[in-house]
């Protein structure tokens, strides 16, 4: 899903214009952006927890030559999904396997 579409669903749930929605999904992300950078952690309940995660050096092959190459200590974002993210999205799996206990809550 784009962005785009995230905004035309908000406007036929809530009948704002495309640009009254597009302006409201972009704050919201750099709301998060935003915090991400000051905070280093934005939690949204019942969906996940944004954290800003220091990787440390490395040492790394380069897949062509097969020559070893530093990689260097650098910032990264990581996401883990709320229990009820990771529940519906393990539901998706357990319907897939034709298991009959998949929950859609």
């Amino acid at each position: 899903m784009t962005k785009r579409e995230i905004v035309r669903s908000i406007c036929e749930e809530t009948g704002l214009n495309q640009l009254q929605a597009k302006d409201i999904v972009q704050k919201v992300f750099d709301s998060i952006l935003q915090t991400l950078v000051e905070q280093r952690r934005v939690e949204l309940r019942n969906f996940g927890v944004f954290e800003v995660k220091r990787r440390g050096a490395r040492k790394a092959r380069n897949p062509r030559t097969g020559e070893e190459v530093m990689v260097p200590e650098r910032f990264v974002v990581a996401f883990k999904p709320g229990q009820i993210m990771q529940q519906r999205v393990e539901a998706l799996g357990a319907r897939k396997s034709g298991d009959s206990e998949a929950v859609d809550s």
